[in-house]
């Protein structure tokens, strides 16, 4: 007994000497979870141009990733999954992943990081790692491969990786354009690998439940009348008062995706066995597009999170400024409390049962947007405000910002 109280010890030891070794004073990572607006630009076009709809099966195509959109990826991911901080760094021919995670510790001995190192090189075929660090140590490549390897199919998405790694045939890297190069192979069946990471057989029901909460509530009004959201919202909420936060998920992407007149079969297929709700207009303080604005972003950020709908939601106003209606800082008034309302919804549902039992008003959602600026086309947006971060932007958000906490939903 002595002999393996003596051994455990010594191997308890020995592990919390190897851990004290691997982490680091200092993160090798720093920055914020904020997305950028240029960043879903990025995302868009590269959509635009590599519709997965229109590719053919056996396809060989090559694309250019931006290097600052994997990087802000990177970072995004490594943030909302692991509550830490990722970036991407670009060489000659190679690329390295770095990932910093706060390590828990005593706060009298000062902040641990665990910081982490992956290099990638150019190849032919599937890319690999070619190595690996755990602070100064070094990982040997079969390691960190396995480690990575193991992680992915523990998480249930193995399938999907093997198929992703097996379509690349060329792995590029250019510094000086800020790019990576990948040539592939378009496989179709990864677009319903895709479509089931995203939507697991087990939402199905709380779709099709929310779905048809929605018809039911449309069924009785005629066909493009008007309809405050709140009478929409509160019911399609309250169906699924007292079950998990993803039921309630499941119902504000549904109602996204009516609102933006998106057909929910193209997200599930089986969709198109459902009845169709009627048509109408939701408005939020008798705006239709204040309507659209709130629940799109309240989607977004139950299911993908605050910074990428804040995000989306300032690309959607620049891009306005350029070909649409113009720039509004009401439309981002709407996005804000909307992306505040979804981020309830997943995280502090607790708030939201209070709000429905109450009569819900369109003030309890949404502050005043009178006085924010509108129809802002990009020659005046630019001469007023310059652009996004500028003192005077930054001046109209704080407003937003003030308004929002004055509501008891959001304070």
């Amino acid at each position: 007994m002595r002999w393996l109280l003596f051994v455990a010890l010594s191997l308890l030891a020995g592990a919390g000497a190897l851990f004290i070794v691997l982490i680091d004073a200092e993160p090798l990572v720093t920055r914020t979870e904020n997305l950028s607006p240029s960043a879903v630009a990025q995302a868009r076009r590269l959509f635009l141009f590599n519709d997965p709809r229109r590719m053919l099966a056996g396809e060989q195509r090559r694309v250019a990733l931006p290097a600052t959109l994997i990087d802000e990826g990177i970072n995004y991911l490594a943030s909302r999954a692991l509550h830490g901080r990722g970036a991407l760094v670009l060489g000659e021919d190679s690329a390295e992943t770095r990932l910093t995670l706060r390590v828990p510790w005593p706060r009298w001995l000062g902040e641990r990081f665990l910081n982490l190192r992956a290099i990638i090189n150019e190849s032919q075929g599937e890319p690999r790692i070619a190595a690996a660090a755990i602070g100064a140590t070094p990982i040997p490549q079969w390691l960190a491969e396995f480690t990575l390897l193991t992680t992915v199919r523990a998480v249930g998405y193995g399938q999907e990786w093997d198929m992703a790694r097996g379509a690349v045939r060329r792995l590029t890297f250019e510094p000086r354009q800020g790019v990576v190069l990948v040539d592939f192979v378009w496989q179709p069946a990864l677009l319903d690998k895709v479509r089931g990471m995203a939507i697991d057989a087990a939402e199905l029901p709380r779709f099709e439940h929310a779905h048809r909460t929605l018809v039911t509530l449309l069924d009785h009004k005629a066909p493009k009348s008007a309809m405050p959201l709140r009478q929409v919202l509160r019911p399609m909420l309250e169906a699924t008062a007292g079950q998990q936060p993803r039921q309630r998920r499941a119902a504000l992407l549904v109602l996204a995706l009516y609102i933006a007149e998106k057909n929910l079969a193209h997200l599930i297929p089986v969709a198109r066995q459902w009845p169709q709700p009627h048509r109408v207009t939701l408005t939020l303080r008798d705006r239709e597009d204040s309507a659209q604005h709130f629940v799109v972003s309240a989607a977004l950020a139950a299911w993908a999170g605050e910074p990428a709908a804040e995000a989306i939601g300032v690309y959607k106003e620049l891009d306005d400024a350029r070909h649409g209606s113009g720039f509004s800082f009401a439309d981002l008034a709407a996005d804000r409390a909307g992306t505040r309302f979804g981020e309830l919804v997943l995280r502090q549902p607790e708030r939201i049962d209070a709000l429905l039992r109450t009569d819900i008003a369109d003030t309890d959602l949404m502050p005043s947007q009178e006085g924010l600026p509108e129809y802002l086309y990009q020659p005046e947006f630019r001469r007023r405000y310059g652009g996004p971060g500028t003192p005077a932007y930054r001046a109209v958000e704080a407003e937003i910002e003030r308004r929002l906490a004055a509501l008891p939903l959001y304070r």
